[in-house]
């Protein structure tokens, strides 16, 4: 069986922590997109983890891990979080890399840095992780692919295609200093080294697993509204972020997917540039922040603030139905006890008209929330693991939420804990 777990939001919704609580029962954990610009926070009995490019899977020695062919392999990120890992007494993964893997090379992290300089205040968010400058030279066909890294030759045939044009945009836009072939070569070099145990062809690996019958999950970057094309246009991400992409990605076959996990936060919040029709700003916003997650409400790879605002039913919608979730996950319901009443975004006011689809271009633009409130319950539920004991407020706020996304809730968090998860029965 293969369960994808994905974002029904902006990102940030809690997914490392539902990877590593389902991982228990799990045989592999895939990556299938994305690479070290977001990251998944985990907290379990070995502690508090944010991990950017391993999968979550990576704290059962039972379970393998793979990163798929339509991951951004960072290989300096790779390396640290293992070696982290290493330094911090986690047993030795089992990790298996695609050989169909691209690489994220030098320059792609230099351009996407020099290009959010250059915008300025017209800037996308970017993390200057080299994600969108990297997914540019996979569709170019220029890249370099892990099984290209123990052949120096062909590395350098596709440098020597895709260094022309980097170079004229660094020295001629960017008033910077040209790449150099040999000093790329010998970094990636350095860094390979140490990758041939992991490499081989996951998709004949996963394949064989589904055959097998395994359990296999699947883990995605960021959510639904960051997807190249169906999120917030230009504020997106370079790769697609849903379900369905999955089997592209992790190399599955699309039948394969039986179940589709959409984690979304009982509240809203993101990082990054872009519409954000709940915002809170000012004090109440400040609050949530600093309630929020496990030591706030800060980006796990930036360390940003992120945005914060109340839960917004015409996004989720969207992006649990991009999804075609089959469950959702209700998370951080524990960070709203300290409420009187609690703000839900029902529909949205366009230029006078009321609207309950998510609009796109102009129209989000200006969108204003139209707010039901709810009462709030008063108490700390971190503690309550049934859902019949959480307080009848707090049931209140659940149901209706499922009934505005139109998605059935069947997990909900109450802590940043593995365990802190509330199963739902029908």
């Amino acid at each position: 069986m293969i369960t994808a777990i994905t974002g029904g939001n902006w990102g940030d919704e809690g997914k490392g922590k539902i990877t590593d609580s389902l991982a228990v029962d799990a045989d592999f954990v895939v990556r299938f997109q994305g690479g070290a610009n977001a990251g998944h926070t985990v907290i379990n009995p070995q502690g508090k983890f944010a991990l950017h490019l391993l999968p979550s899977g990576v704290f059962y020695p039972s379970v393998t891990n793979v990163i798929g062919p339509g991951v951004a392999l960072d290989l300096d990120v790779f390396w640290d979080e293992l070696d982290e890992l290493q330094q911090r007494n986690v047993p030795e993964p089992q990790l298996k890399v695609s050989d169909r893997a691209q690489v994220v090379l030098p320059h792609h992290r230099l351009l996407d840095g020099y290009e959010e300089e250059r915008l300025a205040g017209a800037s996308f968010g970017s993390t200057k992780r080299g994600i969108a400058p990297f997914y540019a030279d996979k569709a170019l066909k220029v890249g370099i692919r892990v099984s290209d890294l123990t052949d120096p030759d062909r590395m350098r045939n596709q440098l020597e295609r895709a260094l022309p044009a980097k170079d004229a945009l660094m020295t001629e836009l960017y008033g910077k200093d040209p790449m150099s072939i040999d000093a790329i070569i010998d970094y990636l070099t350095t860094l390979s080294t140490r990758l041939t145990s992991y490499i081989c062809d996951t998709t004949v690996l996963l394949h064989d697993a589904v055959r097998a019958g395994k359990n296999i999950l699947l883990e995605g970057q960021l959510g639904a509204l960051r997807d190249p094309e169906h999120g917030i246009h230009p504020f997106t991400t370079s790769s697609s972020t849903l379900a369905g992409y999955a089997c592209v990605g992790a190399g599955v076959p699309p039948y394969a997917i039986e179940k589709v996990i959409a984690v979304t936060k009982a509240y809203s919040s993101c990082v990054g540039a872009g519409p954000f029709v709940t915002e809170l700003p000012g004090a109440d916003g400040d609050e949530l922040r600093e309630r929020g997650g496990d030591a706030g409400e800060y980006g796990a790879t930036t360390g940003r603030p992120r945005r914060v605002g109340w839960f917004d039913a015409v996004a989720t919608k969207y992006g649990v139905r991009l999804q075609a979730a089959t469950d959702v996950v209700l998370s951080l319901v524990d960070v709203l006890g300290y409420l009187d009443e609690i703000p839900i975004c029902t529909a949205y006011d366009v230029n006078g008209e009321t609207v309950t689809d998510f609009p796109v271009g102009g129209a989000l633009d200006i969108a204003r929330p139209v707010y039901e409130t709810m009462p709030g319950w008063k108490s700390d539920v971190s503690e309550v693991r049934e859902y019949n004991e959480l307080p009848a407020a707090a049931r209140d706020y659940v149901e209706k939420i499922e009934s505005l996304i139109a998605a059935p809730i069947t997990m909900i968090s109450v802590g940043p804990a593995r365990d802190a998860l509330i199963h739902r029965s029908e």
